[in-house]
């Protein structure tokens, strides 16, 4: 991907998970990446000359990595979790609490940071819809936008394809990937590869994007742009 001389410095969160390994995978083979660093309560289990670990058990208590959060020019945030059988209070101290206390750290210490939020296809951003999830993921989308981040972008995906190699693949993951080439050529607004997906962040992180929520088409045209 040509981006002139800009390299970016990356912080990932979610990189045990599906969406922030698939991330993470891309982030360190694509040159206009120059650092990353996996914020997570566990290894991701790589090892990449460009990748550094901070393992944080509480995403609320950061106290004592402050340091090491500083310095940085994007955030790409992939974690979270899924809302089935969660009450709203306890998916919005998740979703939304937690990473508005993440994403406010980083903005004091890094105001000129670009942060991208992994949100989800169909979230409301209303905040008045009947679906909870779809609600708190909209507020969480909104409050980003004022925080204090030179830019903040929420990201939509639907159906993703897993990066080559991946490991931290969703348990019934298997039996839908099958569908993904169906999909994207009978609905191509609602698949993405992973590759796509990170693709897009980096180059938003590189040159911006003129709306700041993107859907699966966005992302699509973006990553491939990019590539």
């Amino acid at each position: 991907m040509d981006t002139g001389d800009k390299k970016l410095r990356v912080i990932i969160t979610g990189t045990t998970g599906m969406v922030g390994e698939g991330v993470l995978l891309k982030c360190l083979e694509d040159p206009a990446v120059e650092r990353v660093l996996s914020v997570s309560r566990r290894s991701c289990g790589v090892s990449h000359g460009k990748l550094t670990e901070c393992l944080v058990p509480d995403f609320t208590e950061l106290e004592g990595v402050m340091a090491t959060l500083e310095g940085w020019d994007a955030c790409f945030f992939c974690a979270g979790v899924s809302s089935v059988g969660m009450k709203e209070a306890e998916y919005t101290r998740i979703t939304y609490d937690t990473t508005l206390h993440f994403a406010g750290v980083l903005a004091g210490l890094n105001p000129q940071m670009t942060f991208i939020y992994v949100s989800g296809a169909s979230t409301d951003g209303s905040e008045k819809g009947r679906s909870m999830w779809a609600r708190v993921k909209g507020r969480t989308e909104n409050a980003l936008q004022r925080v204090g981040f030179a830019h903040a972008y929420a990201f939509r995906p639907a159906v993703m394809k897993a990066m080559p190699g991946q490991q931290h693949l969703l348990s019934y993951y298997k039996w839908f990937a099958w569908l993904y080439p169906v999909l994207r050529t009978v609905a191509p607004n609602t698949a993405s590869t992973l590759g796509d997906v990170a693709t897009a962040m980096i180059r938003c992180a590189i040159a911006g994007y003129p709306t700041p929520v993107l859907e699966v088409k966005d992302i699509n045209a973006l990553g491939r742009v990019a590539s």
